[in-house]
């Protein structure tokens, strides 16, 4: 066994804390952070900035990224693989992924999650609590599903986009690169690149500004 540090200690690092400990795998586990005031979490600490990780590599030498913005989320998890830390997939054991599924390194999945038959989950993602991912879906790179949310079998969401609390999309449905769904939205037709819908159905509501590649 060996050591997990947790970048970020907000409200989402608290999640992976307690997923990481369910899965009874690391020994001993910390965070990193760039502004938690408190010395330690549940007991677990803090015990650097981000920018210090090099520093831990030799005690912790898994990582994951706690931070929901999605292109930072990434860009992150690029950066610590290349200081040479491994990126685990972080899995509670309430949570179920068929054994024909794909999902990549650097991927966050809560309790009670599914990722059924034939779907594909990119780098950095976040299943959170209790959302389905159904039969062949494709997520992209840094894709986050917040709690409850609903995918229909073969839907596809490009990288970085951002499915809000409780919504759902049906089957084989098309969405864009970086695109933001609201909250309980119910996504019933293809939605473009860096747009924010909302609503039931879901209707574009506004442009985003495109992130750097």
């Amino acid at each position: 066994m060996n050591g997990l540090l947790i970048v970020g200690a907000g409200g989402h690092g608290r999640v992976v804390l307690d997923t990481a400990l369910a899965m009874n795998r690391w020994e001993r586990i910390a965070f990193l952070d760039d502004y938690h005031k408190n010395s330690s979490i549940y007991g677990y600490p803090v015990i650097g900035r981000i920018n210090q990780a090099r520093e831990f590599l030799n005690d912790y030498k898994d990582a994951v990224i706690a931070i929901g913005d999605n292109f930072m989320r990434v860009q992150l998890l690029k950066e610590f693989m290349e200081m040479g830390f491994n990126l685990p997939v972080v899995k509670h054991p309430q949570a179920f992924i068929s054994k024909n599924a794909e999902v990549e390194s650097g991927t966050m999945i809560f309790a009670q999650a599914a990722v059924n038959v034939g779907a594909k989950v990119g780098f950095g993602c976040i299943i959170n609590t209790a959302s389905v991912v159904e039969h062949d879906c494709i997520l992209g790179d840094g894709v986050h599903l917040s709690p409850g949310v609903r995918l229909g079998g073969e839907v596809r969401i490009g990288k970085y986009s951002w499915i809000g609390i409780g919504a759902s999309v049906i089957h084989r449905i098309a969405i864009g690169e970086g695109v933001i769904i609201g909250g309980g939205a119910a996504v019933i037709s293809d939605i473009e690149d860096y747009v924010t819908a909302v609503g039931v159905p879901a209707r574009v509501v506004k442009k985003r500004e495109k992130v750097i590649k």
